[in-house]
């Protein structure tokens, strides 16, 4: 189903519109490794978000608005896509993609 994204090197998880977790690539199933890894698959993507987390969710499938930031974590810097996904046009779950940057990130300004 998602051949490309499974040994993608950054983390791909997506979930359904009831947010039921329906994919997770390698490296989100190593990044979740402690919460159970692909035993995700089926469950409750809700369960494991705090309050704040929920209403974001919820804004995104709402909305169809990205969230977009980056984290820093055990040393590690990483940039963070959550968005919808679509299926025939409407909103049918969310996908995140969460891939380790530099701290030094270059910035190019093109035109």
């Amino acid at each position: 189903m998602y051949d490309w994204a499974l040994e993608f090197p950054g983390a791909v998880t997506v979930c359904d519109g009831d947010f039921t977790i329906i994919y997770l690539n390698d490296k989100a199933a190593k990044t979740f490794e402690k919460d159970g890894g692909r035993a995700l698959l089926g469950t409750d993507l809700m369960a494991c978000h705090n309050e704040d987390s929920k209403a974001i969710m919820r804004r995104i499938l709402a909305s169809g608005e990205p969230n977009v930031y980056t984290i820093e974590k055990k040393g590690v810097k990483k940039f963070i896509y959550q968005a919808p996904w679509r299926k025939a046009g409407a909103i049918a779950g969310l996908v995140e993609l969460s891939m380790e940057i530099p701290f030094d990130l270059p910035h190019f300004v093109r035109s």
